[in-house]
């Protein structure tokens, strides 16, 4: 049996977003009193607990529609550049219906301050006459329940009860911002909604967030992947505003899709939305395992690519460089007359963004469907190698080589050495060192070092975290704890010679002095 699917559905600005957000306990969707800031669907899983404490969880899937209507109302059909919104308008009734027609209840939402408007009535009928999706699953209608928003304390609560004239029984009533109701709206939402035998879907075999600036063709590879029309496409820069998950299959693997909002130059933003869907999309590649900086190849590199290529370099997420539109851009020339080939738009790439020099291009037409499996099938690849682990033996081996082949330079007679190395980490490799002196070891052996792991360890492709740590500092933390002292690895071996254990250096040891997203544990 399948999770549970609600659909959210009314009118623009009576707090739908807001609703989504409450059920979640999380702010998924941008709330802004701007009319039309939900464009697509916008879906999450969550969990709704019992109200006795004592039954089982049910999890469920919300998800969240654009206002019906939204693009109509005068003031609200052109955007700051005069582009029609209104010829967004079929797209988002297209993704409000389809919404409505996979859901197993529907919750229609209306502001309980504003009362009942023409255009609830509109909705409320079309929903009957099933013109605004499909209702009728599996022989029985599904249930449809008003849901009255903005109820913000008990004087609202009589004009609440008068949205059961819209013919749908008894109205559901609360405030997404003094949280009235709250409890009672949560208890009675788990007992409309069955159980899943099944319990929760399992995790995704991968999450891919896919971020880069307005009209690289972002939502268009969404749309390819799930073979249908899962977001909305427009020529309009700035369709999508909310980071959406678009859940499919791969290959016979679980992968979801993170689509992001088009971004611009920060001088550019036109209001706090735009600074909304930037929060979105940092927080979709803090989540995700793998990062598609799309890049459009019909216009040069921008200082926008380049903020998105700090963004992920931040991260330590594995990235590929999509160039997209390859077919736009493939026979022109570039400024010096050469023909444009891959091979060249590479070249140009690694000068512009150099802090991605690791990072695999990938060339794709998202229209065409260009190339986009073996995109993706690169994406695995990457999520593959950023969770390999090393052992202990093996990479204290491959840096007795290294310092063999090129020490760090000496500085007024004082040598840097290596003590101890191993990797405490996956998702991003993160390799520790204990050495004599961290500050021995220049930005450009550093740069040395990372060169020769790529070409050494089996992440080529991937970021690595490379982490020094004082030999002094480590023995400190050790005798506070009791629990002996750390030497260097064996020379001919390569293996470490300690008092500790593995699991006692890493405990005792390390985890004081490592970032709180570094430790995890040695393995040999």
């Amino acid at each position: 049996m399948p999770v549970p699917r609600i659909a959210i559905v009314g009118r623009p600005n009576v707090g739908k977003s807001s609703l989504l957000n409450l059920i979640a306990q999380e702010r998924i969707a941008i709330v802004d009193p701007t009319p039309g800031v939900t464009r697509d669907r916008l879906s999450v899983v969550v969990e709704l607990d019992p109200p006795d404490g004592r039954g089982p969880v049910k999890p469920v899937e919300i998800t969240d529609t654009g206002g019906f209507g939204v693009y109509v109302a005068e003031g609200a059909r052109f955007n700051e550049v005069g582009a029609d919104l209104g010829s967004l308008s079929k797209d988002i009734e297209y993704q409000i219906a389809e919404a409505v027609s996979n859901a197993d209840l529907i919750l229609f939402a209306v502001d309980v301050q504003a009362g009942i408007t023409p255009q609830d009535e509109a909705i409320a009928q079309m929903l009957r006459e099933q013109k605004l999706g499909r209702r009728d699953r599996k022989g029985a209608l599904t249930e449809v329940r008003v849901v009255g928003t903005k109820c913000d304390g008990q004087g609202w609560e009589p004009h609440g009860y008068e949205l059961a004239a819209l013919g749908f029984g008894e109205p559901l009533l609360i405030s997404s911002t003094s949280k009235y109701f709250r409890r009672d709206f949560l208890d009675r939402l788990y007992e409309m909604v069955p159980l899943n035998e099944d319990g929760p879907e399992p995790e995704a075999d991968l999450k891919v967030a896919i971020v880069g600036k307005r009209n690289a063709g972002k939502s268009t590879l969404i749309n390819a992947l799930a073979g249908e029309p899962r977001v909305i496409v427009s020529e309009i820069a700035g369709t999508t505003r909310d980071a959406i998950d678009v859940k499919f299959e791969f290959d016979g693997k679980s992968l979801i899709a993170i689509d992001t909002a088009g971004l611009r130059r920060k001088k550019s933003f036109q209001d706090q939305i735009e600074w909304y869907a930037l929060d979105r999309a940092e927080r979709a590649i803090a989540r995700c395992d793998v990062v598609l900086l799309m890049i459009d190849a019909s216009e040069p590199i921008s200082q926008v690519d380049e903020h998105l290529a700090q963004m992920v370099m931040k991260s330590f997420k594995p990235v590929v460089i999509v160039v997209n539109k390859w077919d736009l851009a493939e026979g022109r020339t570039d400024p010096n007359g050469r023909a444009v080939t891959p091979q060249r738009y590479e070249e140009y790439i690694r000068k512009e963004l150099k802090g991605l020099n690791f990072a695999p291009i990938a060339i794709m037409s998202a229209k065409d469907g260009m190339n986009i499996r073996e995109t993706m099938e690169l994406a695995f690849e990457l999520e593959e190698q950023a969770s390999t682990r090393v052992g202990t033996g093996q990479l204290n081996r491959i840096i007795q080589s290294i310092l063999e082949q090129r020490g760090p330079s000496n500085k007024l007679g004082s040598e840097a050495r290596v003590y101890f190395a191993s990797q405490v980490k996956t998702h991003p490799p993160t390799l520790v060192l204990v050495v004599n002196d961290p500050d021995r070891f220049t930005q450009n052996y550093e740069r040395f070092l990372m060169n020769r792991f790529r070409e050494l360890l089996p992440f080529d492709e991937v970021p690595i975290r490379l982490i020094l740590r004082a030999k002094s500092r480590v023995e400190k933390r050790a005798k506070a704890a009791g629990k002996g002292v750390l030497h260097a690895p064996d020379q001919a071996t390569g293996d470490f010679d300690v008092d500790l254990t593995p699991d006692q250096i890493d405990a005792e040891a390390f985890l004081a002095d490592l970032p709180d997203d570094a430790g995890a544990y040695f393995d040999d």
